[in-house]
C-alpha cells in the first residue's frame, strides 16, 4: 500500500510546531504528558462516537484510517480514454460488442460502477432507466461516504468539551488540595492538558481527517458522474470525440492535458486489444 505523504507530513508538522514552539519557551515535553488527561480526553471521545453510531459504522473506522493514510489518485484522464475506446469499438463493430469488456481484466481498475453502467448499455436499457438507476446509486454511495467521514467529524467535535471536562475535573481535584499551595502550580498546570489534548487533537486529527475522507468521496462522486456520462454517451452512439470533448467538461484546464491519437493507440496495445 502506498501511503499519503500529505496526511503523515501535514500531522507530523502540526504535532512538531506544537511541541517545538512550547520547548522554545522553556517548556520541557515530559510536562505535556498526562495520562489521566489522555484517557479523560481520548477514552471520552471515542466513548461518545461510539454511542452516537451504530456498531456497524465503528467497525469501519479502521478501514477508514488505511483509506485517509493510503494514496489515492484521480482517475478521471483514464476513465476518458477507456470511454473514448469504448466509443471507437462501439462506433466500428456495434455495442454488443463491448460484453466483452464487461469480463475483462482491464474494466476492474475501475469504480464496480463502470461495469453496471456497460451491462445496461450492452444490454440495450432505456436511458433514462441507466440515468436513474444510476443517478440514485451514486447519491446513496455519496451518503454513506459522507456519513462515514462524519464519525470523525463528530470526534472533532466531542474532543475540545472532552478536554473541558478533563479540566474541571483537574481543578475540582486542585481545589480539594488547596491546603498545600506548594502542590497548586503543577496541580492546575496538569489540569489543563486536557484542554490542551481536545482542542489539539479535534484540529490535528479528527477533523484533517474527516475533510480527507470527505474530499475522497468528492473524487469519487465525480468519477461515478463521469463514468454515468459517458454510459449515456455510448448508449446514444455519439461519436467518439464529441463524447471526449463531453467528459473533458468534467475537470479543470489545468488536468485535462491532450488526449492524442498516438495515446489511444497506447491505450489499446495496453489492454491487449
Amino acid at each position: 500500500m502506498k501511503l499519503d505523504i500529505a496526511t503523515i507530513v501535514g500531522i507530523i508538522i502540526g504535532v512538531g510546531s506544537l511541541v517545538y514552539a512550547f520547548t522554545l519557551e522553556g517548556g520541557t515535553i515530559g510536562s505535556l504528558l498526562g495520562v489521566s488527561a489522555a484517557l479523560i480526553v481520548f477514552g471520552g471521545t471515542i466513548g461518545a462516537t461510539i454511542t452516537s453510531y451504530s456498531l456497524e459504522d465503528i467497525k469501519k473506522v479502521p478501514a477508514l484510517l488505511v483509506k485517509a493514510f493510503k494514496d489515492e489518485k484521480e482517475n478521471y484522464m483514464e476513465i476518458i480514454k477507456y470511454f473514448t475506446y469504448l466509443a471507437q469499438k462501439a462506433r466500428s463493430e456495434g455495442l454488443l460488442s463491448l460484453e466483452s469488456e464487461i469480463e475483462s481484466e482491464e474494466i476492474n481498475k475501475f469504480d464496480p460502477i463502470l461495469k453496471e453502467c456497460l451491462e445496461l448499455v450492452v444490454d440495450g436499457s432505456d436511458m433514462e432507466l441507466i440515468k436513474t438507476t444510476m443517478e440514485n446509486k451514486i447519491y446513496m454511495e455519496d451518503m454513506q461516504a459522507k456519513k462515514e467521514a462524519g464519525i470523525f467529524e463528530a470526534a472533532g467535535g466531542y474532543a475540545p468539551t472532552m478536554g473541558i471536562i478533563g479540566t474541571v475535573m483537574g481543578l475540582v481535584h486542585v481545589l480539594s488540595s488547596i491546603s498545600e499551595p506548594e502542590k497548586l502550580g503543577p496541580a492546575i498546570a496538569m489540569a489543563f492538558i486536557a484542554t490542551l489534548y481536545g482542542v489539539s487533537s479535534a484540529n490535528l486529527f479528527w477533523l484533517p481527517i474527516a475533510q480527507k475522507l470527505k474530499n475522497r468521496a468528492k473524487i469519487k462522486t465525480t468519477e461515478r458522474e463521469l463514468i454515468l456520462e459517458g454510459s449515456l454517451s455510448l448508449q446514444a452512439g455519439e461519436n467518439p470525440r464529441i463524447l471526449e470533448r463531453k467528459l473533458l467538461t468534467f475537470i479543470t484546464n489545468d488536468k485535462r492535458g491532450t488526449i492524442t491519437e498516438k495515446g489511444r493507440v497506447e491505450l489499446n496495445e495496453e489492454i491487449g486489444r
